[in-house]
């Protein structure tokens, strides 16, 4: 069985999924009720699984009127996607980073679930065990060989 965020997540994505504008406004406390939830709950969603390193925007208003928007950020076409990638790694990057950027990948097709898996695992803290900074340079040139290897054509 799901978890309430997964379910929440997915739904998001959907309705998403399904906007001609590549973007969806909703209400915190509709979508609570919806889902059987704290208000709280969606915020918990929308700040951890709608970041900007997963490729999207989100914009909030609180009070009355309150909404939140959430955007799709379209990754460039694939002729320009390396010269993306190489300004988003650039010579040292963080793990986040790099998830974000893994994440944003594999949601556009770019990568398969699998690969996207591998990349992870290779770009982790724990298997790259060296200080910083020295950390953030040696997985920003691992992760740019293998999306050079993944993506080259």
């Amino acid at each position: 069985m799901r978890n309430i965020s997964d379910i929440i997540e997915r739904y998001l994505k959907s309705i998403l999924h399904e906007s001609p504008e590549g973007m969806v406004e909703i209400q915190r406390n509709d979508l609570a009720d919806q889902f059987s939830c704290v208000p709280s709950q969606i915020n918990y969603v929308i700040s951890t699984r709608f970041t900007l390193e997963k490729g999207y925007l989100v914009e909030s208003k609180r009070g009355g009127g309150g909404y939140v928007r959430i955007q799709r950020i379209e990754l460039p076409a694939q002729s320009a996607l390396h010269n993306h990638l190489h300004h988003s790694i650039g010579e040292e990057i963080g793990q986040t980073a790099a998830e974000g950027l893994i994440y944003q990948l594999e949601e556009a097709r770019f990568l398969s679930k699998r690969e996207a898996g591998l990349m992870r695992a290779a770009v982790s803290r724990e298997v790259i065990m060296v200080k910083l900074p020295y950390r953030d340079q040696i997985r920003a040139r691992m992760l740019k060989a293998m999306l050079i290897s993944l993506l080259g054509k």
